[in-house]
Order: C-alpha cells, then sequence, then structure tokens
C-alpha cells in the first residue's frame, strides 16, 4: 500500500498511518488493518521479524505510529507511553471559535483521568487550527474532549452530528502530526514531525 516509513532503526519502525484503516482489529476481528499489511509486505520481502504496535490511533485518524522490531522493544515503549514520556503532538480542525488561544481540558472519560492541551495555531471564518496535546491515553480522548466543550473536530461523525454543523467534510480532520521522546535502547533523543496529507491540505485551501 506504499505506506510512508518515517524513521527505522534495528528497534523501531515508525510509520505515517493513513486514515481509514485500523490500527489492530476490534473485537469484530478485522483481517486487513496497517499491522496485518505491512507485517505480509515484510514477510514478502523476506525479513524475519515481526512489528508489535506500541499503541494505536483510530480508523478515522492519520499520522505517526511507533511499531517495535521484537516484544522486548514493544514492551520499553509502551511503559514509556504508560509513564508519559513521550510527547504526542496532534493536528486538529475544530468546529467554531475556541474561547481561549491556549487551554487545558480535564474531563473524565469513563471514569478515568483524562488531560488535553491545546494551543490555537490559526483561526480560520468558522473553524480554528489546532495542536492539540493528549496528556493521558484514553481511547478516542481529543474527539470525545472536544465534542464535551462544543468544538468537535471537523468531519466528527462518532461523537457529533454532522447536520448541526455548516463545516462539513468527509473525513476526520486529525493527524497526529509529532513525537518527541528519549529512544529506549539508544537513549538518544528523537523529534518527529510531519507533514499534513493531502486532504487536509486539500481541505485548508477551500476553506479559508
Amino acid at each position: 500500500m506504499n505506506i510512508p516509513i518515517v524513521y527505522e532503526d534495528n528497534w523501531l519502525f515508525i510509520v505515517d498511518k493513513p486514515s481509514g484503516l485500523l490500527t489492530v482489529p476490534t473485537p469484530k476481528n478485522e483481517a486487513r488493518t496497517l499491522t496485518s499489511i505491512i507485517n505480509e509486505e515484510l514477510q514478502q520481502k523476506g525479513e524475519h521479524y515481526r512489528l508489535h504496535p506500541c499503541h494505536r490511533l483510530d480508523r478515522d485518524t492519520s499520522g505517526l505510529l511507533i511499531y517495535a522490531k521484537g516484544k522486548g522493544a514493544q514492551k520499553k515503549m509502551m511503559s514509556a507511553f504508560k509513564e508519559r514520556m513521550i510527547t504526542k503532538k496532534y493536528i486538529a480542525f475544530v468546529q467554531g471559535k475556541l474561547p481561549k488561544d491556549k487551554g487545558e481540558i480535564k474531563i473524565p472519560i469513563e471514569g478515568r483521568s483524562a488531560v488535553t492541551q491545546y494551543k490555537v495555531i490559526q483561526r480560520r471564518c468558522n473553524f480554528d487550527i489546532v495542536e492539540v496535546s493528549p496528556l493521558t491515553g484514553r481511547t478516542n480522548q481529543i474527539r470525545i474532549h472536544f465534542k464535551m466543550i462544543g468544538h468537535p473536530v471537523v468531519g466528527e461523525t462518532k461523537y457529533a452530528f454532522r447536520r448541526d454543523y455548516d463545516l462539513k467534510a468527509k473525513y476526520l480532520c486529525l493527524h497526529a502530526q509529532g513525537l518527541e521522546f528519549i529512544h529506549p535502547e539508544t537513549k538518544k533523543f528523537l523529534r518527529l514531525y510531519i507533514n499534513l496529507p493531502q486532504r487536509l491540505q486539500d481541505f485548508l485551501g477551500k476553506h479559508n
């Protein structure tokens, strides 16, 4: 599928996940996920290792996703996520005008603490472009939090009704753009950032 590889070494394999693919199967046991696709491609190339996801992006979200080459590296990376040692940066287009240029959303999700920081990068006619940093890792945290404060992500259909907003998009305008962390093996600081996917660039070109 020509999935872009952003970073690779002896332990980690970081890709730019396209929107529309699950990271791993849900309880419905889908056969085709990003993980199955890239492992099949590696097998076809004669590689003898398997990739193990260290975290997840939901089906509708694009962006940086970390895989480990082996269970040992996966365990270390998952521990780093759990201990909040990895900085995650997302770009989101959110409906309407946020009341503050930056803020923190602290609303529990399913009874568990959840914290999301945000900073407005640019204000457009009827939506804001926001850099988002989730400090906790609840499922769909960014999408839920912005819906809770009345500014859902543009293109949201799971937690908001499209008909309630004048601004429409055929896809979720949420992208995992950046990762910053200490490599678990080399101990070097990694700072990875990627561009917005073409679909989001096209959306910005059409909506001032």
